[in-house]
This record gives structure tokens, sequence and C-alpha cells, in this order.
């Protein structure tokens, strides 16, 4: 039987996830919303229980930002908290390892500095509230967990931002963007190799950061995305382009604790740049 699970298997990191675990030969279960809710207590102990996987990996996640803080709030809850609470306390029963991807929203984005894994958190809006009671919600249930904090997401299998820049860009000459907010990109392939390695080098459990390396504004990230293309890429502020939920102005996590692990992260120029060579433009 697969020592391995994967919740939220055909999400953006989940799918990503499968992927690098096929190239390895590695088993696993694939569970996505359908075949397991998350939210539901009693179906999550009865196929944990059943499974009894060594290691889950949790991708499921409710990530709608801005729906989180009005329409989807309660799912935003009940996903984010209380279907990482059921799975934290399924796997303690057995012994199992957890890995869960927090956000960067956990932080207000007022520091100057980068944040480093034991700074204060003081999210500011409902997604980021939310992730953060599942890292205690984790914390409370066990000992045996990796929380992996990540921030700007983009990868092959998923909305996110390179591709709307890139749909964007084929019936726009100009585009703008927001420049007063800085972070770090993450490559979904970068994420998944560092999940795995967590688990597979047997690394200190506890709350680590990861993103590629580097960071850069939304209104960078974009110019770089479009760099070939035929529009033009103009920076605005974020007064002039308002959003539903706050958006951390700085939003810089510190790499470090993943570093020392051993694991080797490459520039998030240098993921972009292999993430669009693997997609059919």
């Amino acid at each position: 039987m697969a020592k391995i699970l994967i919740t939220g298997a055909n999400g953006q990191l989940g799918t990503e996830l499968r992927h690098l675990l096929d190239e390895r030969g590695i088993e696993y279960v694939a569970r996505d919303a359908k075949d397991m809710d998350i939210t539901d207590r009693q179906a999550v102990e009865e196929q944990v229980m059943s499974l009894k996987p060594e290691v889950i990996y949790h991708c499921a996640a409710y990530t709608a930002v801005d729906k989180a803080e009005e329409e989807g709030k309660e799912i935003n809850w009940k996903v984010n908290e209380d279907g990482t609470r059921n799975l934290a306390e399924a796997a303690a029963k057995i012994g199992a390892k957890l890995v869960y991807l927090s956000t960067d929203y956990v932080f207000d984005g007022t520091k100057t500095s980068e944040y480093e894994v034991d700074d204060p958190t003081n999210p500011k809006n409902e997604y980021g509230k939310a992730k953060l009671a599942g890292e205690k919600a984790i914390q409370a249930a066990m000992n045996n967990y990796y929380i992996i904090r990540t921030s700007w997401v983009f990868g092959k299998y998923g909305k996110n931002f390179v591709y709307t820049m890139l749909r964007l860009a084929k019936d726009h000459d100009r585009l703008t963007v927001v420049d007063d907010q800085v972070g770090r990109p993450t490559w979904t392939r970068t994420l998944a190799e560092f999940m795995t390695y967590l688990v597979d080098h047997d690394c200190e459990y506890g709350v680590y950061q990861l993103s590629n390396e580097g960071s850069c504004s939304w209104y960078e990230f974009a110019s770089e995305i479009l760099k070939d293309k035929d529009v033009e890429v103009a920076p605005v502020t974020s007064e002039e382009y308002p959003q539903k939920a706050y958006r951390p102005r700085h939003s810089i996590m510190s790499l470090r604790k993943a570093e020392a692990t051993g694991f080797e992260i490459i520039d998030w120029h240098e993921a972009l740049s292999r993430f669009l060579k693997s997609i059919d433009l």
C-alpha cells in the first residue's frame, strides 16, 4: 500500500507534486475534494485510518483571497482551519508526518526587512487568518509536522499570475501592474521538490519558508514574464488598483532556515525561465 497521501491532488501544487512523484516512480494515493471532503471530520478519519499513510502532503486549500473576505468567508475557514485540523488529528492518531502549505499573508507586510520564521504573525485578511489558524491547529494536534509558508505561487497546472499576464498580453497593448508590493515568486516545481526534500532527509520538524531566491514587485515580475512580448507594462500604486483583501506591501520571507537544510533554491528568474520553456506558448 502507498505510504503517501496527497490532498488537493488536482490543484496547482498537488498536480505538480504528483508529476514529481511519478517521475521518481514513487506510489501515492491522490485525493481531491470529490474523493475526500476534508471538512468532514469523520470522513477524513475513516480514510486516513484505512490508508495508514506515513506521510500526508496537505495541498488542499481555499485560495480565493478576495472572495474569502465576503461570499467565500465561511468555506475559507472550513477548509483552511477545520479541514487542516481534521487531517492533523487523524495523522496524529496513526503517527503520520504532515506537510502543510501556509502563506506569507500570515504577516502584515509592515516590516522593512525579511520576515523570519519566528517573527510575530499578524494577518490582515481572512485568508491569512484562516491559514494561520491551520498552522496553530497542526501545532496543537501533533509534533511531526512541516509547515511551509510560501508566496506568489506559479506553475504549469493551475490559474496563476504568469498565465494571467500572458493571456492579457494577447489582447492588450498596455498593462498596468502594482509596483509597491514586493515579495518572492515561487515555482510549484521548486516547492514540490522542497516538500519531498524535508521528508526524505528527515529534516527537523517545524515551520519553514520557501520561495525562489531573489525578490521583486508585481510590476517587475510582470515585466520579466512579458519581456519578449509586444506589450507595454506600466507601474501603478495599490491605491490605483484596489482589491477586496488586504495585500502586504513588503512580503519578503527569509529563506535561511530552508537553505540550512542543504536544499538548493534557484533564483526566481531561472525558475520562471524554466517554467516558460515547459509550457506551450
